[in-house]
């Protein structure tokens, strides 16, 4: 049992996630992460479905997907770039702002937000680097996270 990333690109059209997201549901797949967006071409989106599972998994989902109308293609993403955000909202006040602050400045993280008693971090990148991150942060009271989820692109040349 391993990760998998996939990428489908899709007909841009009213009820495709939903008809996808219900192919997972009713196999009783676990989708880990699922994002979505126009592409290039705004007749186009893109989902990026991150799943656990084995060979044999894979390859039912894939044939799955495949036979919906909307889904022009569908790749495994073995050598990808891929990314995700948090946004981190962490408790912060006068007497550790500087502390928070200089451990998000290590992780590249943005300071999006400024309250008398938190901060609210912007920060990007593979899920190792933000559960560290998030590790850290824990540290000084994490009040609320949001995550965006895996979105993807193959390395190499464009097919």
């Amino acid at each position: 049992m391993r990760n998998y990333l996939l990428s489908a690109l899709v007909n841009n059209h009213f009820g495709v996630l939903t008809r996808i997201s219900g192919l997972f549901s009713r196999r009783g797949y676990n989708i880990k992460s699922l994002t979505v967006g126009e592409t290039e071409d705004p007749a186009v989106s893109r989902m990026t479905i991150e799943f656990f599972g084995d060979e044999h998994t894979l390859g039912q989902i894939k044939k799955q997907l495949s036979k919906v109308v909307d889904v022009i293609r569908v790749d495994v993403l073995s050598d990808a770039v891929s990314r995700e955000l948090f946004l981190i909202k962490v408790r912060a006040d006068d007497s550790n702002r500087e502390t928070v602050k200089g451990v998000a400045e290590i992780f590249k993280a943005k300071i999006v937000d400024v309250c008398p008693d938190s901060m609210i971090f912007e920060i990007t990148g593979e899920e190792n680097k933000l559960r560290a991150f998030f590790d850290m942060m824990k540290t000084y009271g994490v009040a609320e996270v949001a995550r965006t989820g895996v979105t993807a692109l193959q390395r190499g040349p464009h097919e």
